[in-house]
């Protein structure tokens, strides 16, 4: 090509494009999707985290006293911190209750990492030799590893013995495991599942509040700093793929997406059934916390708006599926009365 002669550059990736050779919308799109996963694997490379580096665990602030009132449940925005049962409970009840609640979460969000780490080396087994995902794959699988240990860290430090997961649940995980390598769009929409809400969480703590106590804040900053980067991978992936799907596989997502979400959003935001044993909360004070507390059900779905809307931007949300999405509360109140 002469230099007299126009060259005409793609807007979105300034790669040329030739009268002879015309690049596909296809071939800009997975050459967008590359440089988006060279730029993720390099931050992780400049900015990550090691769960005994970064963290000073053994500074007096970082230890965890159980009647710390900083654990004690938000009456703003926790669902059962806003009752007045807890209320009424004696301070240090309060702030066991709160540090409980946190170590089981930590403990569910530490298993739920295994499934990912796990469903995340299935999915890179099969990738083929020069395949820029496996990279960016394995250090999302390190960075995983170093929230674990943080979250399992914290489990042990805070006296609580819980143990997370149902046993039909720890079952179940093993399917999921195996959807890394046979479905990895409903794999990546697990993962969105587990996460997202995680992180809308945790930002809204850290944006809120500022009586967080120095541990709690540490290890969130943390992990919504990775996060980030693995919640960006999992949308890069799903925008890049599912509009590839087959029918089949895609109305598969249409159904099963919003169950995943409708089971995994409760999981850290409802007190286990260990908990409500062992501190003998009230069958009612729970119905009137969650099941029939409207603002439980607007924060649930605020907790899930972002994997919500790219659900809709893929066509995930169908007109008939939308009833799934509001029997769980994953659809915003105002929207879902206009539905």
């Amino acid at each position: 090509m002469s230099t007299s002669e126009s060259v005409v550059l793609d807007p979105g990736t300034g790669v040329v494009l030739d009268d002879e050779l015309a690049l596909s919308a296809r071939d800009v799109e997975d050459e967008a999707y590359r440089k988006l996963l060279k730029r993720l694997a390099h931050q992780s490379v400049v900015k990550h985290f090691d769960a005994y580096a970064d963290v000073d665990w053994d500074a007096p602030e970082m230890r965890i006293d159980p009647s710390d009132p900083r654990w004690e449940l938000d009456a703003e925005d926790d669902a059962l911190g806003a009752t007045p049962w807890y209320r009424a409970q004696p301070q240090p009840v309060r702030a066991a209750i709160g540090l409980h609640m946190l170590a089981s979460f930590m403990k569910i969000g530490l298993q739920f990492e295994s499934v990912l780490k796990r469903g995340l080396l299935e999915y890179a087994f099969k990738l083929p030799n020069g395949a820029e995902e496996y990279r960016y794959v394995y250090h999302e699988v390190i960075e995983e590893a170093q929230h674990s240990l943080m979250f399992q860290e914290f489990v042990n430090r805070s006296g609580c013995d819980v143990p997370g997961l149902a046993g039909w649940q720890k079952l179940a995980s093993r399917m999921v495991v195996r959807l890394g390598r046979v479905f990895p769009e409903l794999f990546f929409l697990f993962v969105l599942g587990g996460e997202d809400p995680i992180d809308h969480v945790q930002r809204q703590m850290l944006r809120k509040r500022d009586d967080v106590h120095p541990l709690l804040r540490r290890i969130s900053q943390i992990h919504v700093t990775e996060e980030a980067r693995h919640l960006s991978f999992a949308r890069l992936y799903l925008r890049r793929n599912v509009p590839r799907l087959g029918a089949v596989k895609k109305r598969m997502l249409q159904i099963r997406t919003p169950l995943i979400l409708g089971q995994m959003s409760q999981q850290m935001m409802q007190p286990s059934p260990q908990i409500v044993a062992r501190y003998g909360i009230p069958s009612a004070v729970l119905r009137a916390a969650y099941r029939d507390n409207p603002r439980h059900r607007q924060h649930t779905a605020e907790a899930v708006a972002k994997v919500r809307k790219l659900c809709e931007e893929l066509d995930i949300v169908t007109p008939r599926t939308v009833k799934l999405w509001q029997a769980f509360h994953l659809w915003p109140q105002d929207e879902a009365a206009a539905a």
